[in-house]
């Protein structure tokens, strides 16, 4: 089988070589070319001045014409040799490749800069946003978190803090047991023990939690614990548990307790059981219903509010 035949390869080297080859061939040229064209220049200018004589009629500025021709021609023999020996040789195809390689490298020195410089911008960026997001989060988590859960005291309460007398109420006001209901219905109730057994029974459609520190304590349809903690740790799942009594739960009952619903009687009474005096520096009311008596309510009284500051 007959194959093409392949071309024969020329390494880089090689071709070197004959670029620069082809450079001193063209240089030599063109300094033939010059000889020539000076040695043509001196034959014509010798005979326009010998045979015909031209340098008798021409003399400008008192000088032979012959010296002014012999001077420019001189000139242009050191251009052209300045040219082929030192312009193409120094200042060649060469020379031009290495100041644009300069060039280049220079122009990419300075976008490698700015790219350094963006670069350096962007992460100063990006640290900033990151302190910015840090600080943020310092402030988020300074933040008091909402609690999901509202515990709420709730009571009747004379003008004089009166709350009962030898374990009984002494009013009853029709309107106040309703919103008592309302309120409770469905939540955790949580009371003392002497509160529970003045009582008929457990209240119902509410989750009876007593607290009491007998160990023999109990009583249908209640859940017995041994302290206020353990109380509202049963009702941990009810978002608005109860405290409903007495005194000294009431007042145990403050340092946990989110809301007071509060009825406050418009009367003095005499009485052994007392509700603890409000702290109006940390509590606010935040709502208040006035409700004149009438015949069925022998006093005045207002349903009020507070909540934390």
């Amino acid at each position: 089988m007959f194959g093409k035949k392949q071309k024969p390869s020329i390494d880089k080297e090689q071709l070197e070589l004959m670029k620069t080859a082809q450079e001193r061939i063209k240089q030599k040229k063109r300094l033939y070319y010059h000889f020539v064209l000076f040695l043509a220049g001196a034959i014509a200018l010798i005979i326009a001045n010998v045979v015909v004589g031209y340098a008798e009629d021409v003399q400008p500025l008192g000088i032979d014409w012959f010296v002014w021709a012999i001077g420019l021609w001189s000139l242009i023999l050191v251009y052209h040799l300045f040219t082929v020996f030192v312009t193409n040789k120094f200042m060649g195809k060469a020379w031009e490749a290495q100041q644009l390689e300069k060039l280049m490298a220079k122009q990419e020195a300075r976008i490698e800069k700015l790219k350094n410089n963006l670069k350096n911008e962007e992460l100063l960026m990006a640290e900033a946003e990151l302190a910015q997001e840090k600080e943020e989060s310092k402030k988020i988590a300074a933040q008091p978190t909402q609690k999901e859960q509202c515990v709420t005291i709730i009571a009747a309460v004379a003008e004089n803090n009166v709350i009962g007398k030898n374990n009984e109420l002494i009013w009853h006001l029709s309107d106040d047991l309703k919103h008592f209901k309302s309120l409770t219905n469905g939540h955790h109730v949580i009371m003392g023990r002497k509160t529970f057994q003045s009582m008929p029974k457990a209240l119902p459609n509410r989750t009876n939690v007593v607290i009491s520190r007998q160990p023999d304590f109990t009583a249908e349809n209640i859940t017995v614990v041994r302290s206020l903690e353990e109380a509202l740790k049963v009702a941990k799942d009810d978002p608005q548990p109860f405290v409903i009594g007495g005194g000294e739960i009431y007042k145990e009952a403050l340092q946990y307790a989110d809301r007071i619903e509060l009825t406050r009687v418009h009367h003095e009474f005499e009485g052994d059981t007392f509700f603890p005096e409000i702290n109006l520096q940390r509590w606010k009311e935040v709502d208040a219903t006035f409700h004149p008596k009438d015949e069925k309510h022998a006093y005045d009284f207002t349903f009020q509010r507070f909540e934390l500051r």
